[in-house]
């Protein structure tokens, strides 16, 4: 069966995102990270995405995922409400919107991925429910050498008493980007 992970990028002290709600200092790279052995790596070894709401709307148009994506597998998008129309879908990639809370997407997420990894991305608060849940196999985090100083935190509502980690790998990859691997401890 496979793992669990939590993939985020962070800035050096710790933010997901700066005080306007944008990601762009932390993605000046995608271009060329799409050809990094991490994200090689995940897109052959993912079999589900566990997503926040926030994260998915960041794309302008929804039907851009279909195709466009690079991790084309059944989506799970972590929301309260239904959205309007359903977005563009293929044979591979599909959207479950799951109002039910974290557990639940996970467990569909599990489903869908059979023996891949479930990748759950994009969204300090879905990497919370999931980290404060004890669902998470793995933590990966990619840290881009800026300062926000303000902003969202990625591990500011955690509310574990202790995540116990252990670092499985270090890469540095282009553009300073260093990406980090730990195994959580159970």
């Amino acid at each position: 069966m496979g793992k669990v992970i939590v993939g985020m990028t962070i800035s050096l002290d710790g933010f997901v995102q700066d005080r306007d709600g944008s990601v762009g200092a932390l993605y000046p790279d995608l271009d060329t990270l799409r050809d990094t052995e991490p994200l090689r790596e995940a897109i052959q070894h993912t079999g589900a995405v566990v997503m926040g709401w926030n994260a998915f709307a960041m794309a302008n148009d929804p039907d851009f995922y279909a195709g466009n994506y690079e991790f084309q597998v059944p989506i799970f998008v972590l929301t309260h409400a239904l959205p309007q129309r359903r977005p563009k879908e293929t044979d591979q990639l599909t959207f479950t919107f799951v109002t039910d809370g974290i557990e639940s997407a996970i467990s569909q997420a599990k489903v869908a991925a059979g023996n891949k990894d479930v990748v759950v991305i994009g969204g300090a608060s879905t990497a919370q429910q999931c980290l404060n849940a004890e669902l998470a196999d793995e933590l990966h985090i990619d840290i881009m050498p800026v300062l926000l100083c303000d902003g969202l935190r990625l591990f500011e509502a955690i509310s574990t008493e202790q995540i116990r980690l252990e670092r499985k790998k270090v890469l540095e990859l282009p553009v300073g980007r260093t990406h980090l691997r730990f195994g959580i401890v159970k």
